[in-house]
């Protein structure tokens, strides 16, 4: 089905690309066989690092005539596999198309190529009294990956998620067309959206190299709270109480005290408070502190009537950097308490938040294995981590498959989805089949045919 790459074609992709950025064979360092949690590997044949339209264009006319594979890499921290070259070919990575290319303050709007990393731009917006709302825990990530999974993140809860900033896209077609979609406009009926299906696509359709994005004004007051619980029942049923009180705090996490001390351990930092069971944190924001502390004395005021132990206002920057950077560490904090582990990815009804953790340490329990968590109150997207310990490579093999069948099938069960915000890629597709049915995966596939008929953009991923 598809050619392998010869000596030809390397000569080819030198002269676009340039000698230093074309590396094949022995040469391409191993981790570009996988991405952050590994366990679906497989080497490309040839690294092409790209730094424009025009390149990543030439590359795709000589891929599409050759039937040559093509895979798209950012930062590598995808945890699904989606990067993964798993019919080898050509991996193309764009970090280092990483041009901030303009900001416009009339539309509300940046220009960025893909390589830009989030934390670069949040923190370029930020300079610029701009807030680029979309979240995610993993700031190293590109916004091209963001993009292409259409992640979420913490502040999803008020601002939404990435698909709600992204205004137009250039993208290159499999055949290596360019083509614009969408722009600086702020509303379009014209058509199918075309710019909506690439968003979430996994790279399975086309690649994005230049992206236009949503920015909103810098709030001008943030202040967070942290609120303990004597157990998780309690605090995820104070969120659907927190939402009728018509307050919408910018986000909402709940974690448990073991995710705080591996959090802790990891960073070597102690955390305001490690005394309970379960912990909600939320964030508000606004342009005045008159609003601000209103909202956070209204859900204060809440959260102690229903039971919580305490409050703890984390307004100074110390507070704030031991509170956050402890929940930015959580996964790679988990990651370091095992010898190996993967995510469950799951999104339920806020509502059934409670009722899925209770399962999954009723799991945890039946199969003797360690499934800590963490995840988005606001917008019941869970992330549920099966640990491997000490499991010699056929009882872990046996039980991540009971764990995943079991818990995937729960979250359907309780009207919710195999993936919140980190895709599908190759780790999750069969349960997406099995989810979805044959109707929804027959249009993914026909959408997924006429964008790229020949098949060569990241094969083998979401529904292939």
């Amino acid at each position: 089905m598809y050619n392998r790459v010869d000596s030809n074609d390397i000569s080819k992709l030198k002269n676009i690309a340039g000698d230093t950025n074309v590396v094949y064979g022995d040469d391409i360092n191993p981790d570009y066989a996988h991405d952050e949690l590994g366990g679906v590997e497989r080497m490309p044949e040839v690294l092409v690092r790209v730094h424009t339209t025009e390149e990543i264009s030439e590359i795709m006319k000589h891929a599409y005539e050759r039937s040559i594979p093509v895979t798209v890499r950012g930062s590598g921290t995808g945890l699904v596999g989606s990067a993964v070259p798993l019919e080898g070919g050509i991996l193309l990575e764009t970090t280092q198309m990483n041009k901030i290319l303009e900001l416009d303050a009339d539309t509300l709007t940046v220009t960025v190529q893909p390589g830009v990393l989030l934390m670069e731009l949040s923190a370029f917006c930020e300079e610029n009294d701009f807030l680029y709302p979309p979240d995610p825990g993993e700031k190293s990530a590109t916004i091209g990956g963001n993009i292409s999974t259409n992640a979420g993140g913490m502040r999803a809860v008020k601002y939404g998620v990435t698909r709600d900033y992204v205004r137009g896209l250039t993208v290159v077609m499999p055949n290596g067309e360019v083509m614009k979609l969408g722009g600086k406009i702020a509303k379009n009926s014209s058509g199918y959206s075309l710019k909506d299906l690439v968003i979430g696509s996994e790279g399975t359709l086309c690649i994005i190299t230049e992206a236009i994005l949503k920015l909103v004004p810098l709030p001008k007051v943030s202040v967070s709270l942290l609120v303990p619980f004597s157990d998780m029942k309690s605090a995820i049923e104070a969120v659907p109480k927190i939402f009728g009180s018509k307050v919408t705090p910018t986000a909402i996490e709940y974690m448990s005290r073991d995710t705080i001390l591996f959090s802790e351990s990891y960073l070597g930092k102690k955390f305001p408070d490690t005394k309970s069971d379960a912990y909600i944190l939320l964030t508000f924001d606004g342009n005045t502190e008159e609003q601000v502390e209103n909202d956070m004395k209204a859900v204060a005021d809440l959260c102690l009537e229903i039971g919580a132990l305490d409050v703890y206002i984390v307004d100074t920057e110390e507070r704030k950097k031991a509170v956050w950077s402890a929940r930015g560490a959580f996964l790679e904090a988990i990651k370091a308490s095992t010898t190996e582990m993967d995510e469950c990815d799951v999104v339920v009804p806020v509502n059934k938040i409670d009722e899925f953790i209770k399962f999954t340490h009723s799991l945890a329990d039946e199969m003797n294995v360690r499934i800590p968590s963490f995840g988005h109150a606001g917008d019941g997207n869970l992330h549920i981590y099966i640990c491997r310990d000490e499991l010699d490579d056929k009882s872990w093999n046996e039980i991540l498959k009971a764990c995943f069948e079991r818990m995937y099938k729960k979250a359907e069960e309780m009207g919710g989805l195999v993936s919140g915000e980190h895709g599908i890629g190759y780790a999750k597709k069969e349960y997406l089949k099995n989810q979805f049915g044959l109707m929804q995966i027959e249009l993914m596939k026909g959408i997924k045919s006429v964008f790229d008929t020949k098949n060569i953009l990241n094969p083998g991923k979401i529904c292939f």
